[in-house]
């Protein structure tokens, strides 16, 4: 048994797709109409299989379709991806996906996801950069000498950060930048890298269970459902405080046991390879110069202008790619590195993270597969269909686990909210519950799912950690629980206080 290994990423994510492939022969085929605003013309867009017609903007539109969302939550913006008409669900000829779309999901995937998969190589470029020039080396040493001793900081400091750009707005694909750069600092500090990857995975993941004013999951959310965003603000910060004590106190009892005794790593049998690509050592052959300190503010600020522009400007990959690489250019420039070596080192950058780049486009492969396939509606009618009669505490509690199922078919935050919300939240009026509660158990049911996810960011982040999904599965499954059975309890009284 010993000789047998747990399957890569990349397999892992083609035994998935050719899971839902067979789904696609077994669940028939179905679809919502969709309605979606259309700015420049300042009218609705119905589409249903048989045609597509133009309707008015008006508030009389929504409600003769049963849409309980204000006017205004169109116009202004916040609902721009059409969104499910309730009660228009209608089975359509089934779509079986056979051999070759199986084959051809993943080159689909790849395409779709060409954005994301560009910036990961331009990451990977300067990262590249970074470490042939030594700027991380010399940065590390000096980093674990200031910290000796004071080593906890590292996990609380940088969980309750990732958290916040979490809750604040949906800090996710980004933190793939952030592993390889902190890695290295947990290693020097006599961490392994599964607390590196937990710090920056588990707190990203709290932060967008409970999110607060993200607008990529509680606003779209609210919105569909036809409520304020900040109905049911103050339970989701106090979710979102108690989450992140919670996953602090659990990294730091495991990091505590590492870095007294090595050997209770959970990967430790990875140590000397993980070491060997991302480096341990506190004793450096650079020193922190002059010109060091200016590269590292450089990449640095790299980050700081990407979470800016994601989070006030409207940016995404494309905008983010280019920073990176405007910062790749001028670190080289400062480095005084020959145009030769750049290109070499930039490459050789890029091409380590390539492993990490088909992992994304084959998890989107899945998606292309399922929307192909036209199983995703049949999925969401029939869970609605579960909680009818219920009573309401079970019924949000079921609700709960639908939407971490659901999640492993759509693992897009936004595009589940626009699709299920004006199909789940008119289901809360029929139970007596405040339609915040919906929008609750959508993002924790969404959040902890996410933790083990495999259609969703974590095996791109195992990829880059060099961890198997075992091993994380073994570190994060008692976490899991843990946060569940507290969700369970708090959903359970929010419906009856």
């Amino acid at each position: 048994m010993k000789n047998i290994k747990f399957p890569t990423p990349h397999t892992i994510l083609l035994l998935i797709a050719g899971f839902v492939a067979i789904l696609t022969w077994l669940i028939p085929a179905g679809k919502f109409d969709t309605l979606q605003y259309q700015s420049d013309a300042k009218s609705f867009v119905y589409a249903s299989q048989s045609d597509t017609k133009t309707l008015p903007a008006t508030q009389e539109t929504l409600e003769s379709l049963n849409i309980k969302i204000p006017l205004e939550k169109f116009t202004n913006g916040d609902i721009g991806k059409p969104i499910s008409v309730p009660g228009t669900y209608k089975k359509l000829d089934p779509r079986p996906q056979g051999f070759m779309d199986f084959i051809k999901s993943p080159i689909k995937g790849i395409i779709e996801s060409s954005d994301i998969i560009l910036f990961v190589l331009i990451l990977g470029g300067i990262i590249g950069i970074m470490n042939h020039i030594g700027a991380f080396d010399a940065g590390i040493s000096w980093l674990a000498a200031a910290l000796k001793g004071k080593e906890y900081w590292l996990i609380i400091v940088v969980t309750t950060l990732i958290s916040i750009g979490g809750t604040t707005f949906g800090l996710a694909e980004e933190t793939i930048a952030f592993y390889p750069i902190l890695i290295p600092i947990f290693l020097a500090a006599k961490y392994d890298a599964i607390v590196a990857l937990a710090c920056v995975y588990l707190g990203s993941s709290i932060g967008t269970m409970c999110s607060t004013v993200n607008p990529f999951s509680v606003i779209i959310a609210s919105d569909s459902a036809g409520i304020n965003w900040t109905t049911g603000f103050t339970g989701r910060l106090i979710m979102l405080i108690i989450g992140v004590i919670i996953c602090i106190v659990y990294i730091m009892r495991y990091a505590n046991k590492v870095q007294k005794d090595p050997s209770k790593s959970i990967v430790f049998e990875e140590k000397e390879m993980i070491e060997g690509l991302f480096g341990s050592s506190t004793s450096s052959t650079h020193s922190l110069t002059a010109r060091f300190r200016i590269i590292l503010t450089v990449f640095a600020l790299c980050f700081v202008v990407m979470i800016y522009g994601v989070s006030r400007l409207g940016w995404w990959f494309e905008e983010m790619t280019v920073v990176f690489l405007i910062g790749a250019i001028l670190i080289g420039f400062l480095a005084r590195m020959k145009e030769e070596t750049f290109v070499t080192e930039f490459i050789k950058g890029a091409n380590d993270l390539l492993g990490v780049a088909f992992i994304i486009g084959i998890a989107r492969g899945v998606s292309v597969l399922m929307d192909q396939g036209l199983i995703s509606d049949t999925i969401l009618e029939n869970a609605s269909g579960i909680t009818s009669g219920m009573p309401k505490a079970l019924f949000t509690n079921v609700l709960l686990f639908i939407y971490s199922g659901l999640s492993f078919f759509i693992p897009s935050s936004s595009g589940m909210a626009v699709l299920t919300m004006p199909i789940m939240s008119p289901l809360a009026d029929t139970v007596g519950i405040g339609r915040e509660v919906i929008v609750n158990a959508y993002q924790y049911g969404m959040g902890l799912f996410a933790f083990i996810n495999p259609t969703g960011l974590i095996l791109a982040s195992l990829a880059i950690v060099k961890i198997g999904y075992d091993k994380w599965l073994k570190f994060v499954i008692p976490l899991v629980i843990i946060l569940t059975l507290f969700t369970m309890i708090s959903l359970t009284l929010q419906v009856y206080l």
